[in-house]
């Protein structure tokens, strides 16, 4: 008598969106190419839909997560949306609370708030980010994510003033859901701090790879339930290009392998460069060995090479879902305000994953 196993399921798909801003491009330009984008996603059935948090970069226009989303919200029906991640320190707790608690409002059972402790940014926006003064300090981020949490709570905080007294403080008057909130990281300070409060935890493995697996298992190991979670959840992210041959997702990839190349090495960065631009001046050896180096950790090829590893990736982590970071290039002839190399990223690797 024979038996037979059913199938792994494919794990499910969600979109990390850094809103670049290519050579020739505008903001508006390249905002409306994101918003066409996450409807794309929408549509395809992936499960939600991240904007980050990046300031003064010439190449990205991620810089206002609460916008984005509300903006996405508008012209989705489905798919989750929300940050990958606020910067808390770049921002009062309150105010955070009001905006995500307004937003859950808009879109009801849809909204993630992701929390990073990063900057962002340099020393002088993060200057500027804090002019009125030291809002959240990078050492009471734990606090930090607590007052949030409690702030979107039905039942808001209870402050203790000078006087003995109680003040209650809520970051809407009559909530009847709260956003979903996720740390995010990649070290295991995050994945403590998420398994010690009982909330999901993302590994930014897009940006940095190294210690995932020993992260993943701290935080598992180290879960403490919680009402609104009471197992350990987690997804990791990853950057990737999928093209019909690879020779298109290698060329696709290259204006971003360049840009991250050049980031860590201090040296200048532009606009997003065209494809035609990435492939016309090549860089040096330390550059170029960069490079190398980050295709290996990349998802760039064909849709079955691609789904092939994004099963691998979900297996070996122990995830049912993976983010994908589309970073797919522009040939200089595609339009300003539409980025068809992401958008075919998506599609080929959900009708692959289907």
């Amino acid at each position: 008598m024979s038996t037979s196993t059913s199938p792994t399921p494919s794990p499910r798909l969600s979109v990390l969106d850094l809103v670049p801003v290519r050579t020739g491009q505008s903001s508006a330009q390249a905002l409306a190419a994101s918003l066409a984008l996450v409807r794309r996603a929408d549509e395809l059935g992936f499960e939600r839909y991240w904007f980050a948090e990046h300031h003064n970069m010439a190449a990205v226009a991620a810089s206002t997560p609460p916008v984005m989303i509300a903006a996405a919200a508008a012209v989705t029906e489905r798919i989750r949306v929300g940050s990958g991640g606020v910067m808390l320190p770049n921002h009062a707790p309150l105010v955070v609370a009001e905006q995500f608690a307004a937003l859950e409002a808009l879109a009801p059972g849809r909204v993630d708030l992701g929390l990073g402790r990063a900057p962002g940014s340099d020393p002088v926006i993060t200057s500027l980010l804090r002019a009125t003064g030291p809002t959240a300090d990078v050492e009471r981020f734990p606090e930090h994510v607590r007052d949030i949490l409690a702030l979107m709570h039905p039942d808001g905080a209870q402050l203790r003033l000078a006087s003995g007294e109680t003040y209650a403080v809520r970051a809407t008057p009559a909530a009847d859901g709260v956003p979903t909130v996720w740390l995010l990281g990649s070290s295991d300070y995050s994945a403590r701090l998420a398994a010690e409060l009982g909330l999901p935890y993302v590994f930014a493995n897009h940006f940095s790879g190294a210690g995932m697996e020993q992260v993943l298992r701290l935080y598992r190991d180290g879960y403490r339930p919680s009402e609104a979670h009471p197992g350990p959840r987690t997804f990791l992210t990853v950057n990737a290009v999928v093209a019909p041959s690879v020779d298109e997702a290698q060329e696709r990839a290259l204006p971003q392998l360049r840009a991250m190349a050049r980031l860590r090495t201090g040296r200048p960065m532009g606009r997003a460069e065209t494809v035609e631009e990435a492939l016309a001046t090549p860089l040096d050896g330390l550059g170029q060995q960069m490079i190398e180096d980050m295709r290996t950790r990349w998802l760039i090829g064909t849709p079955g090479t691609a789904a092939a590893e994004v099963r691998r990736l979900a297996e070996r982590y122990g995830v049912d879902e993976v983010m994908v970071v589309p970073v797919a290039g522009s040939y200089g002839h595609e339009p300003l305000d539409a980025t068809p190399g992401r958008a075919r990223t998506l599609e080929l690797l959900a009708d692959e994953l289907r």
